[in-house]
């Protein structure tokens, strides 16, 4: 496993393993057609220092600082200006819309933010109409400064010339790990939204229990890929990359995912199912490019009595695919399926599946090389406790979380923080799941989700989408129940929509106008009917070729989605 340092924040994290790792390289970023920049850990920690010390002379010590953008060396800088010996951080998603950008700063009640170049002019607008209690408007790509916006290079060039001059407020800064020093907002639209508040004990706690169960070190090339602002990819892979002296890179994209993990020589990654679904995909084109799709099969049926050692061997084929050097893969944020993680340790390719939620900072479980088991998110985290409420006969309850990485509450939302945490510490999850003899946790689905049927059966909508999801042309699937007035009673069936891709669908089925499309789905959907209890029958589906509305993460947002089924 990873080196265990003893840290008590994250300012002591940076210092302590900025020591130990300083001429490592801590990132490798693309500047142009093979031209890179490479920082070192110590390069990168006199920056976030040198930043620091320029917003303390700015006036914004203590205050709450924004950071909006997307996946980039600067954006790491800002957070950690801020948050070791600033103020707060407040992450904003790089997705929100200008309405909804607005309505957080305002409720945030930020006074500075840090901001890409491709919110110029929505930063501009907010500039002129001087929303909420914002003053500084600091720019990751300006290289000088103007009227209006400040320049992130220009500042820590005076935060260095600061440091130079005997200032250090900045670097002697104490932290105190027990109070709120990051402001998360969780999905949905602001005004729903609830703001979790996290502090550098619930970061930290987190960073040291996934070094005692995740093998990651200064040998490592990690892919950042999921959004900054969402606290898996903030600390699995930054905060936890930094922690052990691996070096960072930043993605391309989805469409450019083959091409990263080939380019940077990637060795781990933490990402969502959809990615692996996606990688698996490629895989499978690519060998059936190269005629070996006989080969690849017949190789994955003898590779069941191999270890991993030796289907990595085995297989070195397909490694070499995703760039030769792959270790570790990570799953989180959503349920993977469990034909995909059959498939990826089957080729020799070590994918383990977490689960976390944003409330505890975030991992609570992971899968380990020694500790995995199909379609479960392994066993809770060593610092943690983990339990089971309102259990049903099947051993089937909430999933309930303690330990020092669950959130300090819901910030200025006592009620929520009551419902959501009880007098003795527990945190309450929201997933239903059931816990083995042995400790593997498996999440059987959202509490929230579970579609109940007349009879009092549960219908868990992630399951079904899975089997769903394979059907060929089908590219996402929404599981929903309608009720429906039969005999004086309410009876609630079960509906599918299905997002198709058109030129699969002319290709496959030779069916291109919607109604020839939902014909030849719904004949899909029958034969896979046909493999489920009557009870889970699948009764009628919708078509679209527009995507399910989705989180940041790709989780589905279930109560808009139903507002747009008629």
């Amino acid at each position: 496993m990873s080196e265990i340092i003893n840290i008590t924040d994250i300012k002591d994290m940076l210092q302590k393993t900025g020591e130990r790792y300083s001429n490592n390289i801590a990132y490798k970023i693309k500047k142009g057609e093979g031209q890179y920049r490479l920082v070192t850990h110590k390069e990168a920690r006199d920056e976030a220092n040198s930043l620091g010390t320029a917003l303390i002379d700015m006036g914004l010590k203590d205050k709450r600082i924004a950071v909006i953008g997307e996946n980039r060396y600067e954006w790491e800088i800002a957070y950690l200006s801020v948050v070791c010996g600033t103020g707060i951080v407040v992450p904003f998603d790089k997705a929100l819309p200008e309405n909804e950008l607005r309505s957080l700063i305002e409720r945030s009640n930020v006074e500075a933010i840090f901001f890409s170049g491709k919110y110029n002019e929505i930063l501009e607008r907010i500039y002129n109409d001087k929303i909420g209690n914002l003053k500084y408007f600091i720019s990751m790509d300006l290289q000088e400064s103007n009227d209006k916006f400040l320049s992130q290079v220009e500042l820590i060039k005076k935060g260095t010339e600061l440091i130079k001059n005997g200032d250090r407020r900045f670097l002697d800064a104490k932290i105190n790990p027990e109070i709120m020093n990051i402001m998360l907002f969780t999905s949905g639209t602001t005004d729903k939204s609830k703001v979790v508040a996290l502090s550098h004990k619930n970061i930290c706690s987190n960073l040291m229990d996934m070094a005692h169960v995740i093998d990651l070190n200064s040998d490592d090339v990690m892919l950042s890929f999921l959004p900054l602002h969402h606290i898996f990819e903030c600390t699995v892979g930054f905060l936890f990359s930094l922690y052990s002296g691996a070096q960072t890179c930043f993605s391309d994209g989805a469409r450019f995912i083959m091409d990263n993990l080939l380019e940077y020589n990637v060795t781990f990654m933490a990402s969502v199912p959809a990615i692996y679904e996606l990688i698996y995909k490629l895989i499978i084109k690519k060998l059936e490019k190269e005629n070996k799709l006989e080969q690849f099969e017949k190789d994955l049926k003898e590779s069941e009595s191999l270890s991993m050692e030796e289907r990595k061997k085995k297989f070195q084929y397909v490694n070499d695919i995703v760039g030769g050097r792959i270790r570790t893969l990570i799953s989180g944020a959503a349920a993977l399926d469990p034909v995909i993680w059959e498939k990826y340790r089957a080729m020799g390719l070590n994918l383990l599946q977490g689960y976390g939620l944003t409330e505890t900072s975030p991992v609570v479980a992971v899968e380990t090389p020694e500790f995995n088991r199909k379609a479960t998110i392994g066993k809770c985290l060593p610092s943690l406790e983990v339990g089971l409420i309102d259990k049903n006969d099947e051993g089937m309850g909430e999933l309930i979380v303690k330990g020092p990485s669950v959130m300090l509450g819901y910030f200025e939302n006592e009620e929520a923080t009551k419902e959501a945490i009880d007098n003795e510490g527990w945190f309450k999850t929201g997933d239903l799941a059931k816990i083995d003899d042995e400790g593997y946790i498996y999440i059987c689905g959202r509490k929230k989700s579970v579609i109940v049927l007349s009879n009092g059966k549960n219908i868990f909508p992630e399951e079904m989408e899975n089997l769903l999801n394979k059907i060929d042309g089908v590219k996402e699937s929404f599981i929903y129940g309608k009720a429906s007035e039969e005999n004086n009673k309410e009876d609630v069936k079960i509906y599918a929509k299905l997002v198709y891709d058109k030129d699969e669908m002319q290709k496959v089925y030779n069916a291109s106008t919607e109604e020839e499309i939902s014909k030849a789905l719904f004949k899909k959907v029958i034969e896979v009917n046909r493999m489920m209890p009557k009870y889970k029958s699948v009764r009628g589906i919708i078509v679209t070729e527009t995507p399910l509305i989705k989180t940041t993460t790709s989780k589905i947002k279930r109560q808009e989605e139903m507002k747009t089924i008629v």
